[in-house]
This record gives structure tokens, sequence and C-alpha cells, in this order.
């Protein structure tokens, strides 16, 4: 009809491109945004590493849901801000550069200027004191208010409330509190830094033993009256024995009055020195680090023999100098050598993925499922001849050849002990001898593991020479593997280390040996 309007070409255009429009909002949008963010985050980021490395504070970030804390500064909840392991500061990432420049933080050395004081007064830091402390004053609970308050010494680790605060006591002397045995004063540091010639150490540097080899930082044991240094190594077997090598090399330098005694922290996978010494077969957090402390201090100081074992390859026209070890734990040929090969050279591959212990005992427990099928060391007597203190043992059809050192293998089993009726004295690991075991397989090691069967002692000796006459076979000293060809193995007695026995608790194995022992001893 001609009186009805038609629509306009140019309105349904119009629409689409409103919408075209819109889309490409609701799209790009958020892209810029999340862009934009991430930029903004990456330049906090930049700018927060910055402070870090400048500030003489240890910075590590922190959040509300990783430990939910006030800001020193703004006594605000930390959404997103940092604190420092050493002093113990927290505060929020917008007030990082304030906190810098307003708190000191813990000083091992006084500043050079200044004099040695003859007694250091309280380091107050206020708020986020630790759960169920309570004030030296009124000897009520601190910190139970949601809110920043109290104060805490970074020394001595006292507490005191807001209100209970005074003057003489913000002046008092700090006596260290609990660990003032473990704890060098700031003060002793700078009177010695001014008796000595030589100015040029800094003895306030912080020591990172993955760049720094741990002979540098024993060196501040030097600083300390004779026998008097203790030292905590966290870690495995494996970190005990690079921290006495270390030590070994302090007595070539003859500072044989500043060796320390040395503490187990068990980190490792097996831990058979740390179980031996009373430090237990791992540590997953689960004692306080103030125990931990306690004990280092009740512990008491024993000696361990150090073994020194040399690899020298057959042959007339070998000019390579024979391999030397030094065994604190084990030396092996065998089943359980060939399992700790093995392992070694997947972990070399993927470190990320051996970083978890009940995986590396399940890694372990496939290999020596393995071997129980595939017998890769059959045959062992054959191949080698074994000397004790000079006599030749006759062997029997064993697959592998166990020396010990230690009261434990294999990750907390007593294997010269054994189990059932026939009593053995315990061994020892301050003696000078070795214990020698012999294994028939990897069905047999397990078998002993789990206490079914006792391994074959083959017997003790001052000295133990092993020739091994034809083919390849796996070795290891403390866990420290390798493929050796024909050689010949001698293991002598080295040196002896200063360690700290903790007797605290006893497992149950120490229990049964212990009345084993008196039971020997009831007889004779």
């Amino acid at each position: 009809m001609e009186g009805e309007k038609r629509p306009e070409p140019y309105s349904g255009l119009f629409a689409d491109g409103h919408l075209v429009l819109w889309t490409l909002c609701s799209v790009l949008l958020p892209v810029f945004i999340t862009f934009w963010c991430s930029l903004q985050r990456s330049r906090r980021q930049l700018h927060r590493r910055d402070i870090f490395r400048k500030s003489k504070h240890g910075w590590h970030d922190t959040d509300l849901f990783s430990h939910p804390t006030y800001c020193c500064v703004c006594a605000q909840h930390i959404l997103q801000g940092a604190f420092c392991d050493c002093c113990g500061l927290r505060v929020d990432e917008g007030c990082l550069k304030k906190a810098d420049k307003r708190f000191q933080c813990k000083e091992i050395v006084l500043k050079p200027d200044a004099k040695a004081p003859d007694a250091m007064p309280h380091h107050w830091i206020r708020g986020n004191v630790p759960l169920c402390s309570c004030c030296v004053v009124c000897t009520q609970q601190c910190g139970s208010q949601p809110k920043l308050c109290d104060y805490r010494c970074i020394w001595c680790q006292k507490t005191v409330h807001d209100e209970c605060m005074r003057s003489s006591l913000k002046n008092e002397a700090c006596d260290f509190g609990e660990f003032r045995n473990l704890i060098i004063p700031p003060s002793y540091l700078t009177s010695i830094n001014q008796m000595r010639k030589d100015k040029k150490t800094d003895y306030a540097m912080v020591f990172d033993v993955t760049k720094t080899p741990p002979i540098k930082a024993l060196q501040l044991c030097t600083l300390l009256p004779y026998h008097s240094a203790r030292v905590l190594v966290c870690g495995g077997d494996g970190t005990v024995g690079w921290v006495l090598d270390a030590i070994d090399e302090m007595k070539i330098k003859g500072q044989e009055k500043y060796i320390p005694q040395v503490a187990v922290l068990p980190l490792g996978t097996g831990n058979d020195l740390s179980n031996t010494l009373g430090w237990g077969t791992s540590y997953t957090g689960e004692i306080p680090v103030a125990q931990v402390l306690r004990n280092v201090m009740e512990a008491d100081g024993i000696k361990l023999d150090r073994w020194k074992v040399q690899v020298t390859n057959k042959g007339y026209y070998n000019l390579r100098k024979p391999k030397e070890f030094t065994m604190n734990n084990y030396f092996s040929v065998g089943p359980d050598a060939l399992m700790a090969l093995n392992f070694h050279a997947h972990r070399e591959k993927a470190p990320s993925l051996f970083s978890s212990r009940i995986l590396n005992k399940a890694v372990y427990l496939f290999y020596g499922t393995k071997d129980c099928l595939v017998q890769e060391c059959k045959d062992l007597n054959k191949k080698v001849e074994l000397e004790l203190d000079g006599e030749r043992v006759e062997l029997p059809n064993l697959e592998g050849i166990i020396v010990l050192n230690i009261g434990y293998w294999g990750g907390g089993c007593r294997l010269w002990e054994g189990m059932g009726d026939e009593t053995y004295p315990l061994a020892r690991h301050d003696d000078g001898l070795l214990e020698v075991v012999g294994v028939y397989g990897s069905f047999h090691c397990a078998q002993i593991q789990v206490k079914l069967a006792n391994p074959f002692r083959i017997g003790q000796a001052h000295t133990v020479r092993l020739i091994l006459k034809c083919s390849m076979m796996p070795m290891q000293v403390d866990g420290e593997p390798w493929a050796q060809g024909p050689c010949t193995v001698t293991i002598t007695h080295k040196t002896h280390a200063l360690m700290l026995y903790f007797s605290g608790e006893q497992t149950d194995d120490d229990i049964s040996s212990n009345s084993d022992q008196e039971d020997i001893k009831d007889t004779e």
C-alpha cells in the first residue's frame, strides 16, 4: 500500500554496527584490564625485589592466606606483603619502604664506628607475637587482641603488653633468653674484630652453602672460645658428610681447638647416621624449632669413626691415582648399591621428580623388585676375595657385601644385631671396628628390613680389603654409587668426628637392643 511506511535502508546496518561495537568492547575490555593488571603486578614485583635486594632485612613474600598478620607500620591486615626471617618484622606491600627506613633489623655485628657495649639492650618489635606467649610483667597472655598489639624482643623472645611496657624495661639489658648459650652476642664479635689485625673480614655476612663452601662459614668457629661451638646440620647423611669433610679441612689448617660438635636435623631419605645418633629417622616439622634447639643444648658429645675407602683399579699400565672416599655410614657392593645407582641415574635426569621421601622410597622399592627377578649381582662370591685384618675369608653364595660403621642401615634397620635368639653385641660407631655382613639378594634385603631374616654375619675387623677380580659391579659409599670394574678396595681408619648424641627419645628398636645388651651382660 502506498500509505505504508517502508523501513529506512540504513537503520538495520546501524543496529548491526552497535552490536559489533558492544561485542568488541565486551571482549577487548576484559583483555585490556587483565593485561593492565598483569603489567602493574609485574611492576610491583620488580619494585619489591629491588627493595628486597637493597634492604638489610631478610624479606620474604607473605599474604593473608599463608599467615594472617598485621602490618607493623599501618597496623592493618596484611593482604599482600613481606616478613623478615631474621627479626620477624611484618609489613604490607605499600609500607615496605617506610618499614625499611623506620625499623632496624637484628644486628649480628655492631656498626664499625660503634664501641662494644657492656650489655645489649632489648630489641623490641611491636605486634604479631607468638601464640600462648605471656607478658614478663603481669604474666598474662599476650597478643590476644584482634589488632596490632604488644611487643616482643627479637633476641630473648620475651613479650610484654602495650600497657605494661615501661621506660625501665625499654632500657633494660637483654640476657638473650633461654638460648643464650647458642647466641653469639654482637658486642662479642665487635670486640673480636677490633682486636684482630685483619679488618677486612665481614662477619655480618650470611653464608649460602649452595654458593659458598661450608668451610668459609665454619671459620666463624675460630672467633669463639675453644671447644664451645655447636653446629646443627639440616639435611640427609650426605649433607652431614659434606660438613664433616669441611671440618677435616680445619684440622689440616691446625684449628683443632675450634672444631665444632655436630648435631643433625634429619631431612634426607634414609637418615641412618641421624638415627644412630638419636636424632630420629625424619623431621617433618612436628617438633617446634625451640624444642629442636633445646635438644641441641642437652645433647652429649661423642666420637664418630671416619674411614678412608681407597679404590685402586687393576692393571700394570694404570697411571691414574686411586680414588679415595671418606665413609661415615657404610660401604657396599651388590644389590643395595645397584638400587642406589639406578635411583641416582634417574634423579640426575629429572631432579624435580625426586623431591618427596615417599616417592623416593617407592622408586627404591621398584628397583629392588626388579632386581629380585633379574639378579644382576649373583655369584658375587666367585667374583670377589675378602680379607679381614689380613686374613682371607671364605664366602658362601652371596650377592652383596656390606661393611658397616654405624648401627643402622637401609633407612632404620639394625643390620648387625639382627633378630631371633642369636645374641650379638651392639655395633658401635667409636670402637675402631667395622662390621661386615653378606646378603643373598634383593629379596633377602627386603626380609631383613621387615625383620623376617638376618644377614650372613662375616665378622668384625679394623681393616677390610676387597678384591674384585672380574666383571663390573655396583658399589656405594654412604649412598654415593658408581659402577666399578676390577679393582682392590681397602678400608682403613681415618679420623674421628665430634658429634652430638641426643638420648631424649628411644625407639622400640633401641629399647629392645638395650635389653638384649643387658641380657648379654647378665649371662657373662
